[in-house]
């Protein structure tokens, strides 16, 4: 194998991550937060991110690691038809939440109504692109 060296050092760092995760859902589920650790404070309200970005990583490291399966190559066309779904999806829900008034924190930011408009328009139209390129392209 040509990179077996970073394959078994992805192997490795899989198993720190994993660890990592289970100490993060550990001290959250004893009540063991706030800790001082090498001078950082690492309260509840961490928790949640640090498990997030332990996950994704550790997702990156199996599936280099243990090379699982090359990374198939994306038709162009698939790709087109996929994006468009997934922006159609986000319109429909910049929709139903101008027409449900509900409100979005982010941060303890209240975000405008009428953000969800240019959300509306923005994302509706690359959804449009996107499937009118995906149609357009020869099979």
């Amino acid at each position: 194998m040509k990179h077996q060296k970073l394959h078994d050092l992805a192997k490795f760092a899989a198993g720190l991550v994993l660890a990592d995760f289970i100490c993060g859902w550990w001290m959250s589920t004893s009540n063991l937060l706030p800790q001082n650790f090498l001078g950082a404070t690492i309260t509840s309200s961490m928790i949640l991110p640090w498990m997030i970005f332990d996950a994704a990583l550790f997702i990156i490291l199996v599936h280099y690691g243990w090379h699982i399966g090359r990374t198939p190559t994306l038709r162009t066309r698939t790709y087109f038809a996929f994006v468009g779904t997934i922006m159609g999806i986000v319109a429909l829900a910049h929709l139903v939440r101008l027409f449900s008034s509900a409100e979005v924190n982010i941060a303890g930011w209240i975000v405008p109504l009428w953000l969800s408009w240019i959300g509306v328009a923005v994302a509706a139209y690359l959804s449009y692109m996107s499937f009118r390129l995906a149609v357009s392209m020869k099979k």
